[in-house]
């Protein structure tokens, strides 16, 4: 689908479908709404009248002009309240309209931008949020249906239509920015999406070295084998990997834009440096602490946090941030066979500190261990690790928001702004001293797991162990909002959903 920005009167268009919208706490329409009513001799006034339409978030009316007017059907969309209104509104109705369009089979599509008018937002999320919501809307992961009347229409053209010079100028750098956000989620979600059996550990190196290959020198990878990992002690991704047929592959993608220091030669270079870890489990069985079977069925999103970073390094040579950033990733599947880590097994991690293992269920931290490790000897600025770590979690946040702990109040409010900017859900959760004891071994320096409660607290204190002095670290436990098992939004339907990908861009857009 082809979106695109021009100058021009909604009232004027020829097209299949044309988009206005209404805000509920409007007494009539305004602005551009208003005036193809007019057009339509006040028969959309007329019939959102008799039909009760409010302007209530997810409402929608469709009108046919019957020739009295250039476009063929009109769409009236509510937007909620002016006081409620944000990009978040913005996303949901763009996605809703899509799939109104979609349905009708509507080629050509001509809307307004939304919320530049009465909404207070500035034009350039109008435009972000606008493209986002389009694009997310229209995405379906439907490579392996065979049946062609299985796979859905799709809209050739989108145009947003405004008669204001300054929004136009705005909206247009806002699009910019959200059809390369929506190109790095719509990456992660089919990375996600892909079956276990298709997406194991050699086919994610394979997303790797593709990104690398397609930014013309600007990211480079270093690649670790299972042979190389020995050697550099990582005891918990070769734990972890033990029962599987497919060997551990370590990846560190690397970018760098920070400009050289002028005037002096030799004097290095300038800016942050900071390294995004993901984790890395391409399917989870359990291990020998084996799943239930209805547990497993989504196993395959265990590699999400990875898939968030590839997501977001495949568009870093377009974002170009003034830093240097570091992807990291253990690709490696968690089975249960005759060679798999037993409970009670005791791994050495690559910064010396060992690990009892009482449950292989939880061997995300395991691998995580030597990732946080490894990333530390970089000495970064800041570290961020993104993992589908524990279904605590997912109890005490639900299915759609991030859990977030770290070390430094100072990094854990920019990574909640970024999580704001970028519409993705992110709530604080503490990592108590007072628990640390919970994941004391009798025999190692700790266990993989806690007691019965705070699990997800647990393990943010059992990663903190891996992580360097001097550097501000925090985890995003993702488990909730990495698959949806039922809509989330209109612009989140089933499968994985790329959460991440836009917090991590829009917090090196920040730094």
């Amino acid at each position: 689908m082809n979106i695109s920005i021009r100058k021009g009167n909604l009232e004027e268009q020829t097209c299949d479908l044309l988009i206005v919208n209404r805000f509920s706490d409007e007494k009539k329409l305004t602005g551009s709404a208003s005036d193809v009513d007019r057009a339509l001799g006040d028969k959309l006034s007329q019939i959102a009248k008799e039909e009760g339409f409010k302007g209530e978030g997810g409402e929608t009316l469709l009108l046919r002009s019957l020739g009295t007017f250039s476009g063929k059907r009109v769409l009236l969309v509510g937007l909620g309240a002016q006081k409620e209104f944000t990009s978040e509104v913005v996303r949901d109705v763009s996605a809703q309209a899509y799939q109104s369009a979609r349905k009708l089979r509507a080629n050509h599509v001509v809307s307004v931008l939304h919320g530049a008018g009465g909404g207070g937002l500035l034009a350039t999320d109008c435009g972000r949020a606008q493209v986002e919501g389009l694009r997310l809307g229209a995405y379906e992961f439907n490579k392996l249906k065979k049946t062609p009347d299985e796979k859905p229409h799709e809209v050739k053209t989108w145009e947003i239509v405004t008669n204001e010079g300054t929004h136009l100028r705005n909206a247009k750098r806002g699009m910019e920015v959200g059809e390369m956000t929506t190109r790095g989620i719509i990456l992660a979600r089919d990375l996600v999406n892909e079956p276990s059996s298709d997406m194991h550990p050699k086919a994610l190196v394979n997303v790797a070295e593709r990104i690398v290959k397609e930014s013309k020198g600007k990211i480079k990878m270093k690649l670790y084998t299972k042979v190389e990992m020995k050697k550099m002690g990582m005891g918990g991704v070769l734990g972890v990997a033990q029962g599987s047929e497919h060997d551990p592959l370590f990846v560190h993608l690397e970018y760098d834009g920070r400009g050289s220091k002028s005037g002096k030669a030799g004097s290095g270079r300038v800016g942050k440096r900071i390294s995004i870890v993901g984790k890395a489990v391409t399917f989870d069985s359990g291990g020998l602490s084996l799943k239930p079977a209805q547990y497993m069925e989504t196993m395959k999103c265990d590699m999400a946090g990875a898939a968030a970073v590839l997501g977001a390094f495949s568009v870093l040579a377009e974002l170009q941030p003034k830093l240097h950033i570091d992807g990291i990733f253990a690709a490696v599947e968690n089975m249960p066979s005759g060679t798999a880590m037993r409970p009670g097994d005791v791994l050495k991690a690559m910064n010396g500190k060992t690990m009892e293992v009482l449950n292989t269920d939880a061997e995300g931290r395991l691998t995580l261990a030597d990732a946080l490790s490894y990333a530390s000897t970089l000495k970064p600025d800041y570290l961020i690790d993104l993992a589908t770590l524990t279904g605590a979690c997912v109890a005490a946040l639900g299915e759609e928001i991030t859990g977030l702990m770290g070390n430094t109040l100072d990094f854990n409010a920019k990574v909640m702004q970024a999580g704001l900017d970028a519409g993705e859900l992110i709530w604080p959760l503490p990592l108590e001293k007072r628990y640390r004891k919970l994941i004391d071994s009798k025999i190692a320096d700790m266990q993989n797991i806690g007691g019965k409660y705070g699990g997800a607290l647990t393990a943010g204190l059992f990663l903190q162990e891996f992580v360097g002095e001097n550097i501000k670290w925090i985890h995003l436990d993702i488990a909730g909002p990495a698959f949806a098992e039922r809509p989330m939004n209109a612009y989140t339907q089933y499968g994985g959903t790329g959460v991440g990908v836009a917090t991590l861009l829009e917090l090196l857009r920040s730094l």
